[in-house]
């Protein structure tokens, strides 16, 4: 199975990182290495330095754990029950009754910092977007101003031929990217 990305041009934590949806049921969380994904998250930049991103951290074997991996839809239940931990990724959309139309692109420059971060120190994530954003809300009371964006499975990288088949199958599909030219839209 092919993971670093076919481009010179990357640092090695980039080129080398991937998403998985094999983690370690029986290893705990590196509480180090989270603990330096969230400091990463935190030290995100952000517009007018309004850090508009808020998290939700759960444990494997915690009551938010449960709640969390009782949001996941679909595939996502089958795999990401196997992470060391799950973190809701929030926007806080509004700062002193003033919106903050930036915040969602802001939290997800938090969710990346926190991803590069993570795969540095050993860890691997997959972020989910197949998730109940209104259980999420409910669960933890939430106000209005504080979106759901993304839950992000955390934790050691398992076994992969220990995997269910579906789990298998999508691990060793090929890595692909659109190519440059189709994302850059403008380049004068």
């Amino acid at each position: 199975m092919t993971t670093i990305a076919p481009s010179t041009a990357l640092i090695d934590v980039l080129a080398n990182r991937r998403s998985t949806r094999v983690f370690d049921a029986q290893r705990p969380i590196d509480e180090s290495a989270l603990s330096a994904a969230l400091e990463a998250a935190r030290w995100a930049p952000s517009a007018a330095n309004t850090q508009p991103w808020r998290m939700i951290v759960a444990r494997r074997g915690s009551d938010a754990f449960e709640q969390i991996s009782a949001s996941l839809t679909g595939f996502n239940q089958v795999w990401a029950v196997n992470a060391g931990a799950l973190v809701v990724f929030l926007a806080d959309t509004e700062h002193d009754g003033v919106e903050l139309p930036w915040a969602e692109y802001d939290a997800g420059q938090a969710a990346a910092h926190f991803t590069v971060q993570a795969h540095a120190d050993g860890l691997m994530t997959h972020q989910m977007g197949g998730f109940d954003r209104a259980a999420i809300a409910g669960a933890f009371s939430l106000p209005d101003t504080v979106r759901p964006l993304t839950v992000m499975a955390v934790g050691h990288l398992g076994d992969l031929d220990a995997a269910e088949d579906a789990v298998r199958e999508r691990e060793t599909a090929p890595r692909i990217r659109r190519p440059l030219p189709e994302t850059v839209l403008v380049d004068a």
